[in-house]
């Protein structure tokens, strides 16, 4: 395969149309949010992450790996959102060495309120404009897109640690 050419112009299309439309539907849903729930992007997808998880926690790593944070990144983000009273962050019960995220009650409280507001948004910005076909499109595109990126990631992940 050769990585200096160019796309064919149908694919070039196609990738401009999706960097422009997810560029401002992501900033439009951001906005959105921080104007219903004054809570950013990261802190609502954290707060949904802990939501589901077994007993609202997850350990950092994990946690890190499903927002596709850095450590650093998801560091800054806990400690922001601990700031605000939305989560905490415990040693593991099974392990000292590590930590949990854990939800707290004014963090499910918030993304309670925020569900409907953010759900709403999505609504209006996205789904409302698509037909099952293309909803069934985009889940089979970004599944596959995303299963593939995940398993590229874990084996530079684990090339790396070797």
């Amino acid at each position: 395969m050769d990585v200096t050419r160019s796309l064919d112009s149908t694919r070039e299309a196609a990738w401009r149309a999706y960097i422009e439309a997810s560029q401002r539907l992501y900033t439009q849903l951001e906005e959105d949010l921080r104007a219903d729930s004054d809570l950013s992007f990261a802190d609502y997808h954290v707060l949904v992450l802990l939501s589901e998880a077994p007993g609202q926690r997850l350990r950092m790593g994990e946690l890190a790996g499903r927002l596709v944070f850095s450590p650093s990144r998801l560091t800054y983000q806990i400690s922001s959102m601990q700031r605000r009273g939305l989560v905490s962050k415990e040693s593991c019960p099974d392990d000292r060495r590590g930590s949990e995220a854990v939800l707290t009650a004014a963090g499910l409280l918030a993304l309670r309120e925020a569900a409907p507001h953010h759900l709403a948004s999505v609504r209006t910005h996205l789904m409302d404009d698509l037909d099952d076909a293309e909803v069934a499109c985009l889940t089979r595109v970004f599944g596959r897109l995303g299963d593939r990126l995940r398993a590229a990631r874990a084996t530079s992940t684990t090339h790396a640690t070797n």
